[in-house]
Order: C-alpha cells, then sequence, then structure tokens
C-alpha cells in the first residue's frame, strides 16, 4: 500500500478512533486501526472492540492499492509529531508500515498486521428502517441523562441508556438505581417508533461525536443543524454523519419499569433560584461525610437550610430564600445527585416537589426557558442522616 494523505484529515479521524480500540484486550489486533485503501482516492479506517465499531474515510492520493492494521495509540501520536501538510504512507509485504512528512525528513516506522487479520465490521440488514434526527437533539439527551447511567458493568441494565422514539416524541432515561433522569423532545413534523438499550462507553463515545459535528464549520458559511442517521438492525444500532459510522450492539437486558419509579404530583413544591441552590449545595458538602456526601434540606415558610455533619471534619451550613409555603420539613440527600442535575439544566428557576422525608425527590426545570416541546425530570432517592 502506498498512498498521500493530509495530515489534518488523518489526524482527526485517528483521534475518533481512540475511544474504540480496545488496549487492554486478550486480542491485539483490537488495540489496531485497520487503515485500507477504498478506491483511487480514498482511505477507510476502522476500529472495533467487538462491541463498538467506528468507521471513517478521508481524501488519499492512492498510488498503489493494500491494507494493514497499526497500533491505534502508536499510529496517533506519530501523527501529531508530523509537520502540517501531506503524509506519505506506506507498508511492506510483512505489513511494516512508514509514515513520511512529505518534504521532511521526518519519518517513523510502526510493526503492523496484515489488514485481512481485522476483524469485520457489522453491517445492517439491508431495509433496516432508518430515523434523521438533529444532532442537537440528540446531544441534549445525553448531556441531561449521561451522569446517572450506573458506572457498574456487572449491572448492564443499569449501565446503560434507554433510547425511545415514540410518534413525535424522543426519549432518553437513565438510572443507577439511586436516581433517574428522563428528557422528553418533541421532533416536529415526524413519527417514528424505536426502542435501543445503548451501554455507557457508546453513549460516551456518541457524546463526542455529537460535540465534533455541531463544532464542524460549514464551507458555505451559513449555519445549519446537521443530522445523524440512526438504524436499528438486529441486535445492533448505527450512527451515520460527518462521514463517520458508528455501530453498536445493543445491550441484551430489561430496562427497569421507570414509569413506576417517578412520583405522583406533590402539593409540597419547591421554587429555588438555581445558581444559588447550587452554590449553596456546592459549599455545604465540602463538610459531609466524604463516604456518603449526605447533605440536608430543612424548609421553612419562604427558607431552604442546608446542612452537614461530619464526626471527622465538622459541620457546614447556608440557607437560600425559596418559594415555599407548605409544612416544615427535612429530607436527607446526597449532594452530588442535585449538584449533577443543576448542571445539566440552564433555567434560572428549578422545582423540587417532595412527598416525605422517605420518599424521593422530583426536580425539573421551572424557568422561562423552559419549552412545552422540553420535558426534563430528574427522580432522586433520599437518605437517612
Amino acid at each position: 500500500m502506498e498512498l498521500t494523505v493530509a495530515k489534518k484529515d488523518l489526524l482527526k479521524i485517528v483521534a475518533r478512533m481512540q475511544g474504540v480500540a480496545e488496549r487492554k484486550s486478550t486480542m491485539p489486533v483490537l488495540a489496531n486501526v485497520l487503515l485500507a485503501v477504498d478506491g483511487p482516492n480514498a482511505l477507510r479506517l476502522a476500529a472495533t472492540d467487538l462491541y463498538l465499531s467506528l468507521l471513517g474515510r478521508v481524501n488519499a492520493d492512492v498510488a498503489k492499492p493494500g491494507s494493514v492494521a497499526v497500533s491505534a495509540k502508536d499510529l496517533f501520536e506519530r501523527i501529531k509529531m508530523m509537520p502540517d501538510g501531506p503524509v506519505v504512507i506506506t507498508t511492506q509485504d510483512n505489513a511494516t508500515t512508514t509514515l513520511k512528512a512529505s518534504g521532511s525528513a521526518r519519518r517513523y516506522t510502526l510493526r503492523g498486521m496484515p489488514g485481512d487479520d481485522f476483524p469485520p465490521l457489522p453491517q445492517p440488514a439491508e431495509g433496516s428502517p432508518t430515523l434523521a434526527l438533529a444532532v442537537d437533539v440528540l446531544a441534549e439527551l445525553i448531556a441531561k441523562t449521561h451522569f446517572s447511567i450506573s458506572t457498574d458493568e456487572t449491572r448492564a441494565h443499569l449501565n446503560s441508556a434507554l433510547f425511545e422514539w415514540d410518534g413525535d416524541i424522543v426519549r432518553m432515561v437513565t438510572t443507577d438505581g439511586h436516581r433517574l433522569s428522563k428528557v422528553d423532545v418533541k421532533v416536529s413534523g415526524r413519527q417514528a417508533s424505536a426502542t435501543m438499550l445503548i451501554p455507557l462507553k457508546a453513549i460516551q463515545e456518541l457524546r463526542r461525536l455529537c460535540d465534533e459535528m455541531m463544532a464542524e464549520p460549514h464551507g458555505d458559511g451559513e449555519k445549519r443543524t446537521p443530522e445523524l442517521l440512526i438504524t436499528q438492525s438486529g441486535s445492533s444500532a448505527f450512527f451515520q454523519g460527518a462521514g463517520m459510522t458508528f455501530s453498536v450492539k445493543l445491550v441484551d437486558a430489561q430496562f427497569p419499569p421507570y414509569s413506576q419509579v417517578i412520583p405522583a404530583a406533590s402539593d409540597k413544591i419547591v421554587r429555588a433560584p438555581r445558581t444559588a441552590f447550587a452554590d449553596a449545595l456546592k459549599a455545604v458538602s465540602v463538610a459531609a461525610s466524604e463516604r456518603t456526601g449526605g447533605v440536608k434540606l430543612s424548609l421553612t415558610n419562604g427558607s431552604m437550610r442546608i446542612t452537614s455533619e461530619s464526626p471527622e471534619s465538622g459541620d457546614g451550613f447556608d440557607e437560600i430564600p425559596v418559594e415555599y409555603a407548605g409544612p416544615n420539613m427535612s429530607i436527607g440527600f446526597n449532594a452530588k445527585y442535585f449538584l449533577d442535575v443543576l448542571a445539566s439544566v440552564s433555567d434560572d428557576e428549578v422545582s423540587l416537589s417532595l412527598s416525605g422525608e422517605l420518599d424521593p425527590a422530583v426536580l425539573r426545570p421551572a424557568g422561562a426557558t423552559t419549552s412545552s416541546d422540553r420535558q426534563f425530570l430528574a427522580v432522586i432517592m433520599p437518605m437517612r442522616i
């Protein structure tokens, strides 16, 4: 194989492959990126850990066809050190790969593997239903729910996000057993049906892909929202956009019946300024127990007191004015759970719905920017303090 490719194009796509290539696998080939000539003017690159796969193409001036698999980490580090401009890639029969900067003496040699050793990537079945979703919508779904996905990989049903497309509503729900986040977005003029359980690692990669697509400049200077094409085929889902195809093996498990977890409406409603609430929680949690992170919210007419007690480090206290006219009550929570939610919304005020000292709280945006097309809520379980 011999070809010439622009450093900036190659670096961008190889950087994307880093999150997918599996460095700790017992199969060495999974730590590699596949480089394969794809016609006279393109280089195809791929990475996979057998659960996630990423495929992309860049323009290239091809002199000789072929393929090779080289270490994703080593390739990325060496491309970064190349001077700007064209990079010439050549391979030998033993898969030794040379990177040389065009017009410069800088050169690297990599020990590769034959391209034929790289595992085949999944492909959607012909005729599989495909949905088009604006990237900013998917980015919003992920931003408002990713923090409540369980990191416990032994609990697959919680170590994932539920994605649903129900008529003209797209929805994402996540829970780790202690809290739940749910966001619904209405997509005008579109009707579809889909249900997917997407693992945490795939959610993290999708978040990066969305961020890159939204940051991509348009040559004509016009502002437009890019779209992802989403295809569900068998046990896999495929996301196509910005010249990339990201595929994920969906989780085969039963997501908890989330609608049963959301408490019914309560008459104990607190309206609090979001920024002041977050600032007070953050300040008081500094003095909270390192083991539990627990703080106590004490409500009286027009006021919320936030306190923490730690036998090791002492106590913390703050107080903020709120809109509340219910009975006096106190309830304990993990401060981080509230802070994660408050950081994910931009409204000036939030609404906190409470039932009792041992019942979960429901937090919703309550400010002027709340839209009827976008509905978000978080359920947070209480803790004894």
